[in-house]
Parts: C-alpha cells; sequence; structure tokens
C-alpha cells in the first residue's frame, strides 16, 4: 500500500516522550526535517509510555517487561495515525518492532561512551583504573544491569542499589551524598550541556555501551513510502551501519532485560567495521567479550554471528527468561 503525499495544509506530527533529553533529540529531528522539507510543517506531540511511568515510580524495568515500555504507546500512535514519525533512543529499541512499523532513519550517532559520575571533589587519580576513586564496598546507583555486570566483575567489592530517573534526579544522588557514584551514557550528558558532570569517560574497553547507545531511531508506518523516502535522504551511512550490526548482535543473542548484554560498532579506517560484544552473568561472576571485523556491507550477517559464538560460549542460566 502507497500512501498518499502528504498535503503541506496539515503539520506532520512528530512523536516523542516527554523527558528533557527526549525533547532535545525530537526537535533535533524536526530541525533536520524542516530543512529538508521547508514546504512542510512539523508539530512536536508528546506521548507519555509505560515506561516513564515506572521509571517514576522507582520499578525495575526488567521486572515489568523491559525496554519495549519506553515505546508501547508510541508505537500504538503511530499505528492508529495519530502521530506521522516517531522519535527514540535507538537503544530503548526493540529489535522486532510490531507489524506494520518501520525502523525508517537513523541518525548520526554521539558519542556512545558511558561516564563515571562520581561526588564533587573526588577524582580518579589513574585513568587506566578509573574506579580506584571508588572506597571499599562504595554503595554506587544503577538500573543498568550491563553496567552493573561489568562494574561487578572488576570491583566485586562494590554494593548497587536500583537508581532510575531523569539525569538531574541521578545526579542529585550523587551530589548529595547518598551515593558514591553512577554510571551514565554521555550521549545524554552532551546532549543536555552537562558535559561537566562526567568524572571520567570510560573507553569501550572499559565499559561496552549498550547496543546503540548514542543513536536516535525514527520509526514511521511501512505504509508511508513517501515519508519512509524522505528519510533515507537524512539517514547517516555510519549510523545506519553499526546500528545494524548492533541489533543483529542483540537479536541473534535474545537475552531477556535481566541479560546484561553490550554492543559496540565502529567503522575502521580502512572501511571495515569492529564489533565488540560482551555477555555477563548480573553478579559479575562470569563475563564474555569477543570482537569480531567485516565489510561494513556484512554488518547484519557480522553481528548475527558474533551473537551467535557469545551465546555458544556462555552459561546457559544467562539467557534463563
Amino acid at each position: 500500500m502507497t500512501m498518499a503525499t502528504p498535503s503541506p495544509d496539515r503539520p506532520l506530527r512528530v512523536g516523542t516522550r516527554g523527558s528533557p533529553l527526549a525533547l532535545i533529540q525530537a526537535r533535533d529531528f524536526i530541525a533536520r526535517m524542516q530543512a529538508a522539507w521547508p514546504e512542510h510543517r512539523f508539530e512536536e506531540q508528546v506521548i507519555h509510555t509505560t515506561g516513564d511511568a515506572t521509571q517514576a515510580a522507582g520499578t525495575r524495568l526488567a521486572d515489568i517487561g523491559g525496554k519495549g515500555l519506553f515505546a508501547k504507546e508510541i508505537h500504538e500512535s503511530l499505528a492508529e495515525g495519530r502521530i506521522d514519525f516517531a522519535v527514540h533512543s535507538l537503544k530503548d529499541l526493540e529489535t522486532t518492532l510490531p507489524p506494520g512499523i518501520a525502523l525508517a532513519c537513523t541518525l548520526k550517532r554521539e558519542d556512545a561512551r558511558d561516564v563515571l559520575i562520581l561526588p564533587p571533589g573526588v577524582a580518579p587519580k589513574d585513568p587506566a583504573d578509573p574506579y580506584g576513586a571508588l572506597p571499599q564496598g562504595a554503595h554506587v546507583g544503577s538500573a543498568s544491569v550491563r553496567r552493573q555486570a561489568q562494574l561487578k566483575y572488576a570491583r566485586p567489592d562494590l554494593n548497587f542499589s536500583l537508581l532510575r530517573g531523569n539525569v538531574g534526579t541521578r545526579l542529585g544522588k550523587v551530589e548529595s551524598g547518598e551515593l558514591d557514584a553512577t554510571l551514565l551514557a554521555y550521549a545524554g550528558l552532551r546532549r543536555l550541556g552537562l558535559t561537566e558532570k562526567a568524572s571520567v569517560v570510560l573507553s569501550p574497553e572499559q565499559m561496552v555501551p549498550s547496543a546503540c547507545q548514542g543513536i536516535v531511531g525514527i520509526t514511521v508506518r511501512e505504509a508511508d513510502t513517501e515519508l519512509l523516502s524522505l528519510l533515507s535522504g537524512i539517514e547517516d551511512p555510519e549510523a545506519k551501519a553499526v546500528s545494524t550490526a548492533e541489533r543483529a548482535l542483540l537479536n541473534a543473542l535474545d537475552g531477556s532485560c535481566r541479560t546484561p548484554i553490550g554492543g559496540y560498532a565502529r567503522l575502521l579506517e580502512d572501511g571495515n567495521l569492529h564489533l565488540t560484544g560482551l555477555v555477563a552473568r548480573a553478579d559479575g561472576t562470569f563475563l564474555l567479550k569477543r570482537t569480531a571485523t567485516g565489510a561494513a556491507a556484512d554488518a547484519e550477517a557480522l553481528g548475527r554471528e558474533l551473537g551467535r559464538e557469545l551465546k555458544a560460549g556462555s552459561p546457559a542460566d544467562i539467557f534463563l527468561p
């Protein structure tokens, strides 16, 4: 089915979550679209998701259905025609989308690395040992099983508690002394203009990022061929290649939100794609990290094969629901 060309008389509606970071990402997308298609008007539409509601209540996403809860109501609005585009942090988007919904575009990746947040006046003395600034038995707040598992593997003495909420809430818990540290995505701090809050930026070798961290993805209805064509013109080819590999890795692993999984791809100078994948046990007692390199054109196959290798090399209990 082919949808008629959108009329300039009706604004095209852009759906987004309502967090400060989500709004920044949506408004950047609207600005790009306005420049590419000046004859059309674009309208921001905030959609409240189950993930946002449970985040406010301090509930762990893995206990109630996983990261897809940040997109459920947005998918419904798109499918029912209440919005024309949806803007997502791609790391929060399921690898298998509902019927009729297409991932149409990926925008240029922001810095994919994680950062360690320490209290004011505390800083690591050795960049090679960023966790050395944490005292024995330090109390770390995080909602990410991926971050917790990697930090527990490096520092089994640390204690963890669930920390959810927006970036400001998480920073405040450390600044007040309620927590000794937390970990955040550098991309979010950069987009919010809060880079000075990062005590240390962790290399992908020190902390393997979440698959698609720092990438914004745009979904539309599969039937909207006019919008699909338009979005292909603003897609970032590098973001598409790395996200394809990372999402294929996730899909092959088929882990639940309780499974610590990391995935990070980058383009090499020779044009090939280098992919790092990680699987761990949530308590940090097992961690497996492997890499693969191949042609960017084979990104999906590269991710799928590395995911299979990681799964074959991991204890079966890691992937239980």
